[in-house]
């Protein structure tokens, strides 16, 4: 087992492989979890998210991580700190998706609130994002549990509208 990057009380978080594949894709390919995003999932688009995220480690020394729990190592979904395109800036942003039976549990709260301590701990970034289409609360809810705000909603072709939440570093260190 690969060593986790970050612990939690009740999961912990490392770095995915393609053993992940079929966990991963019971997250990823649940229509009802991925309504909001501007395509569904396959398996080849997960074994591309899951090569994408290995990249990322290699190239930026994080990614999105296999969020597990800890009483079963079971993986149940993602959550990490990536680089994305935010109305025309490349801004680290903290993402997730937490797998349906799981959902409502607090694992997102605890897995990114995990993620945007490590983010201001090992980067220099003034600021965290979290961004989703307009329509998605439960992801902007989550945002805002994390003490985000907040920031900008724009139009966007994947979106339509897409809601931006931030939290900056003076912030998160209160």
């Amino acid at each position: 087992m690969e060593k986790s990057i970050i612990e939690t009380e009740r999961l912990f978080l490392r770095e995915m492989s393609m053993d992940d594949l079929e966990a991963l894709y019971a997250v990823l390919g649940d229509q009802d979890i991925m309504k909001h995003y501007p395509y569904s999932f396959d398996k080849e688009r997960v074994r591309e998210w899951i090569e994408r995220n290995m990249n990322r480690y290699k190239e930026n020394g994080f990614g999105l991580w296999a969020v597990c729990l800890k009483d079963t190592k079971e993986m149940i979904g993602d959550c990490g700190l990536t680089l994305q395109n935010i109305d025309g800036e490349m801004l680290p942003e903290i993402g997730y998706h937490i797998r349906r039976d799981c959902q409502r549990k607090g694992y997102a709260k605890e897995a990114s609130s995990a993620v945007r301590d490590w983010a201001f701990e090992k980067t220099d970034y003034p600021a965290i994002y979290s961004y989703c289409k307009y329509t998605n609360e439960p992801s902007y809810k989550t945002a805002e549990a994390i003490g985000m705000h907040f920031e900008k909603e724009y139009p966007d072709e994947a979106n339509k509208i897409t809601h931006v939440s931030v939290i900056y570093r003076s912030e998160a260190l209160r």
